[in-house]
């Protein structure tokens, strides 16, 4: 009296595929749940070349401050290649930066130097109130 409609004892040898229907719908949901509909990239823009040659020219209101190395521990220091000692250079920083609109400072050391001195320059241009400082790298200098 069983359901397999008149078999007497008898192995069933089909298989039953109702649960892995189940299984199979569960998976499907889940995947559509986890792939989003519209892939989205991420917003950023592409460096542009130079259309002409007068934007190769470096801009005259790029404050570059440069670390450089003498060999006798103290090192030297210029903005944008004038010669300043190390207490000249924050109230310099402070009086280049009091007009200006966009407070943007690039700072340049020697490969020989400890970074320590140049992040006493980074220090002397947050306390001028610079709010952006940049390092310039060999490859960054070399156009990488």
């Amino acid at each position: 009296m069983g359901m397999g409609g008149g078999n007497t004892g008898g192995a069933v040898s089909e298989i039953n595929v109702t649960p892995l229907i189940d299984v199979l719908l569960v998976l499907l949901i889940i995947f559509m749940v986890i792939v989003p509909v519209t892939p989205r990239g991420l917003e950023t823009l592409v460096p542009q070349p130079p259309k002409d040659k007068q934007q190769d020219q470096p801009n005259d209101r790029t404050i570059v401050v440069q670390v450089l190395s003498n060999g006798a521990g103290a090192p030297g220091y210029k903005i944008n290649d004038t010669s300043f000692n190390k207490t000249e250079l924050e109230p310099k920083l402070t009086e280049i930066f009091a007009t200006r609109q966009e407070k943007v400072m690039f700072v340049k050391g020697d490969k020989d130097l400890d970074f320590s001195k140049v992040a006493e320059v980074i220090d002397f241009g947050h306390q001028a109130g610079v709010d952006n400082i940049g390092l310039i790298t060999p490859r960054v200098e070399a156009g990488q």
